[in-house]
């Protein structure tokens, strides 16, 4: 795990603004505290902040060039398949045990279709001081972020867009189709960010740039697995989980395990103590004084029965307005709540680890979220009589707003709200803020979807469109940003590649049945984690958000709203009725309004000219 930056000329001529590497360094710095490497050339300066995890050695920094400096390396993350690749390439002079070193001979074997060859999660850059040209790459899932600017001939790079921004050719013009975006589902949708200046490179894809052109094309597609009619072979995908567990317990460094009490976290808990015994598993949990909210006692119970130390952390409301000022200043909005809590436990976890497992991709492969039985519901619903439908919506209105965490009543307004619509319309819909389209001043017309084909399954493609989206560019960004603050490596077993194509292939009918969610995972689940875990509803990393908003934060929610009443950018009048409704105690709009608080204070740190 590591931060990684570069600048290039890809016609030759010196870099501008060389010494702005510098400061693209010092902004990487938490992401690896243990070492730094840079090359340098008048033409090229790639960099390397590093968290040491496999092989503590200096002589491991990166980058990695090979004797005839053919090329450079530099990659963020974790080679999975190292062993594997040390094995193919004998014959090469490896400087050190570092796995991020097998990248170099596989890439002058293969040059950039070698990617395909790496079992792991990765964000990469390749630098050909021959051919003048960079490559850069993510890995299937996108668990690595990596950003890129190009002005002209002159390409930089980094893991964060804070570091790219310390390179004065670099602007921070914001890009408004992102912006709405980001008000109507809480992220910014890759390839874009925020700035007009600044992309991301796709996760599962390649670019490459040289002095024609600019490069981007995917190595692997989601799509390109088949969906099977036939029941999952859970026994085979049990072994396959088993086996990413035990791939990604190998470090050189302490080992930890966020949990929850839930399914995801305690799958991995109970893999990781089998494999590398309870005594050398850490696990960690967040709670909350609220009961509502509280999932201690479950992970405490898992701890006691697999006999691994336990750290807890409880979450109070000051912790978390001081978690948010951190997050503010990382480079770029993150409007999950649970970014929060998983700042406090991440802090609390590099005490002891520097390295833990997390279930990030769990619910998107295997059917978690309560959104795929309300994909199951609409259909029925939608065949229910008109007065009925009319009376259900009557009833979700009258019921009074909740602070609890994933209340029914928020839950039911939402899905009568847009139960009739087609899949895609209601799953973003469920799923985002709920703020109006048209919040932002001038926004794009963004196209609705087509309505539904014939025969789709909607928990499928729902499935899916979170694989591809939500989770790369919502729950991926918060937990390698919430992680990396600390300095600590985050890994997730379930996005292993073959977990990954395994899932995928199973039929949404399977993992969806009736009002049950994971009914695939639970029955692999079986053989590894106790009842009471298995029979837990899904509870998810909760924060309660209308309590903060009306709290700690009101006087941050009351700048905020002044701000954007100032700005033409921004419907003003609009957010203030929003926040008036919620100071009355109609708290359905809090996950829009903690989605605009969050960009205020990322405004504040990053564009306060748009402010102004």
């Amino acid at each position: 795990m590591c931060g990684i930056y570069g600048v290039v000329s890809l016609d030759g001529t010196p870099i501008p603004h060389p010494d702005a590497a510098h400061g693209m360094a010092a902004a990487l710095a938490h992401r690896g505290p243990d070492g730094h490497g840079e090359y340098r050339a008048p033409d090229a300066t790639i960099g390397v902040e590093r968290l040491r995890i496999v092989d503590l050695d200096p002589r491991a920094d990166q980058p990695f060039t090979d004797g005839r400096c053919r090329a450079v390396v530099a990659c963020n993350g974790e080679i999975y398949n190292a062993d594997a690749l040390r094995r193919r390439f004998r014959a090469f002079a490896f400087r050190s045990g570092n796995d991020a070193e097998t990248i170099l001979p596989l890439v002058l074997e293969r040059g950039a279709d070698g990617v395909t060859d790496l079992d792991g999660m990765f964000a990469l850059a390749v630098w050909e001081p021959n051919a003048r040209r960079l490559t850069l790459a993510r890995d299937r899932a996108g668990e690595k972020p990596l950003f890129y600017a190009r002005q002209g001939n002159v390409v930089s790079f980094a893991s964060e867009i804070g570091a790219l921004l310390e390179h004065p050719m670099v602007h921070r013009t914001l890009d408004c189709v992102a912006l709405d975006g980001y008000l109507r589902d809480g992220y910014v949708s890759q390839p874009r960010t925020l700035f007009a200046d600044v992309r991301q490179v796709p996760p599962a894809h390649i670019c490459i740039f040289d002095r024609e052109h600019t490069g981007v094309h995917p190595f692997w597609r989601p799509e390109s697995v088949d969906v099977s009619d036939a029941p999952p072979n859970t026994v085979k995908l049990s072994q396959l989980i088993e086996q990413a567990v035990a791939k990604q317990v190998t470090a050189d460094v302490p080992i930890g395990v966020f949990t929850s009490g839930g399914l995801d976290s305690s799958i991995l808990a109970c893999l990781a103590a089998r494999h590398l015994g309870p005594h050398r598993v850490h696990t960690f949990a967040v709670g909350f004084a609220s009961r509502s909210f509280d999932e201690r006692p479950f992970a405490r119970h898992l701890s006691t029965t697999l006999g691994t130390p336990f750290t807890e952390v409880e979450a109070s409301e000051r912790d978390l307005v001081d978690a948010l000022d951190r997050l503010a200043g990382s480079g770029e909005p993150i409007a999950d709540p649970a970014a929060l809590p998983t700042v406090l436990l991440a802090a609390e976890a590099k005490r002891r680890v520097t390295v833990v497992l997390s279930g990030e991709g769990a619910d998107e492969l295997f059917g978690g979220y309560p959104t795929y039985v309300g994909h199951r519901l609409a259909a029925r619903y939608a065949g229910l009589p008109e007065p009925l439908r009319r009376a259900a919506t009557h009833f979700a209105a009258l019921l009074p707003s909740s602070t609890g965490s994933v209340p029914v009543e928020y839950l039911l307004k939402r899905f009568v709200a847009h139960a009739a619509s087609p899949w895609a319309v209601r799953h973003r819909a469920w799923f985002g803020t709920g703020l109006a389209n048209d919040l932002l001043a001038g926004a794009p017309v963004v196209e609705e979807p087509p309505a539904d084909a014939p025969g789709i399954d909607p928990v499928t493609e729902a499935m899916r469109w979170d694989y591809r989206h939500a989770l790369p560019d919502r729950l991926l960004v918060k937990v390698d940003r919430a992680t990396m603050l600390s300095g600590i490596e985050a890994r997730a077993p379930f996005l292993d590649r073959h977990v990954t194509d395994a899932a995928l292939a199973i039929a949404g009918r399977y993992h969806v049945r009736g009002l049950r969610t994971k009914c695939v995972l639970r029955r692999v689940a079986r053989a590894w984690v106790p009842d009471i875990i298995l029979r837990r509803r899904k509870h998810g990393l909760s924060v309660p958000v209308p309590l903060l908003l009306n709290g700690p934060l009101a006087h941050r929610v009351d700048g905020m709203m002044a701000a954007f009443e100032r700005v033409t950018l921004f419907d003003g009048p609009a957010i203030a009725a929003l926040v008036r409704r919620h100071r009355q105690g109609d708290f359905t709009h809090a996950r829009g309004l903690w989605a605009l608080l969050v960009l205020h204070l990322w405004m504040e740190r990053w564009a306060p000219e748009v402010l102004r």
